[in-house]
């Protein structure tokens, strides 16, 4: 690496953005990396698990959580999801839990809290660390304690990277010599950094503009299932999700098509579950999580919506739920 391009890695935008995020979590201690994959990879790293320790996490989750685990060295294992929130069933991970269990990864779905304080006593039980995956609820909280506050290690996405925070010194330590020796490939840049502080400082405004955009959908849709919130989340609605009714996927397909043709564009977040996935095939029977693939459709809820095009959402929703 010349040293130009050093002066561009780990500079001083990375380091302000580590101080204001460290800020934004209370004090926790902040390492910013290249991508939520590393971030992952390097907090599991950091507290030594490894080869033939197995990570349980939720098979209904993006693919970085898995890629991490395996990077690490370790076997992922898939638990079942509360069939409500879409998060880790804390039930579900007890059952799984092995010898070989060294660390539960919930993942704070969708923007809903998982139940990490009752994952936490699963844990304690069990002796084993927890990794938060908070990358798509930053500003998130459970019982008015911030998601990403529970775990020894917690995972938070920003614009183009990714943020570890830690309220431990010595684990934050790790994490930086991780960064700076072994797994040089995970700096950031200042470039990427500017652009996080950028987004860091715009989100508490961005939040509040979905919040109120999904309060509207939440009043106005009769023909779709809205998300649930779990009595004392709350939830900052990263996809707004619902559940299609009818038979499944070919319902909730066909009404996602029908939508696309009426001008109102929505995703399926996570189509196949990662136990399904031929790299992290698994026998796992996990019924909740079949389910929530097959009916569940994230609709369009960004702060940038005009009134106007929340009403046309709503009504295309709500007649095309009649239809089907």
């Amino acid at each position: 690496m010349s040293l130009m391009q050093q002066s561009l890695v780990r500079g001083a935008e990375v380091a302000a953005l580590e101080d204001e995020f460290s800020a934004a979590v209370d004090g926790r201690h902040a390492v910013a990396v290249d991508s939520t994959t590393s971030a992952l990879r390097l907090a599991l790293v950091s507290l030594g698990i490894g080869a033939g320790e197995e990570v349980i996490l939720p098979s209904f989750a993006p693919v970085e959580t898995a890629a991490a685990v395996r990077q690490a060295g370790a076997v992922p294992v898939f638990a079942d999801i509360d069939p409500q929130t879409f998060c880790l069933d804390p039930e579900a991970v007890a059952a799984v839990t092995s010898p070989l269990t060294a660390a539960i990864l919930p993942v704070h779905l969708f923007g809903h809290p998982a139940a990490v304080d009752q994952i936490v006593d699963v844990a304690a039980r069990h002796g084993l660390a927890i990794v938060e995956d908070a990358t798509q609820a930053q500003a998130a909280t459970l019982a008015g304690r911030r998601v990403g506050t529970y775990g020894a290690l917690s995972v938070f996405a920003v614009e183009e990277g990714a943020v570890v925070t830690t309220e431990h010194p010595e684990l934050a330590g790790a994490v930086k010599r991780l960064r700076d020796t072994v797994h040089m490939r995970a700096r950031m840049t200042d470039a990427k950094a500017a652009s996080g502080r950028g987004s860091l400082a715009k989100l508490p405004g961005a939040v509040a503009r979905q919040r109120a955009n999904c309060r509207y959908l939440d009043s106005a849709l009769t023909g779709v299932l809205v998300p649930y919130v779990e009595p004392g989340a709350h939830h900052v609605y990263h996809r707004y999700t619902v559940r299609i009714p009818g038979n499944g996927r070919p319902d909730r397909d066909a009404f996602a098509m029908a939508l696309a043709g009426r001008g109102v564009r929505a995703d399926v977040s996570i189509r196949t579950p990662l136990h399904r996935m031929p790299e992290y095939r698994s026998s796992s029977y996990l019924p909740r999580t079949e389910k929530a693939a097959g009916e569940t459709l994230s609709l369009p809820v960004h702060p940038g919506l005009t009134e106007k095009e929340l009403e046309r959402l709503a009504t295309a929703c709500n007649t095309l739920g009649g239809l089907l």
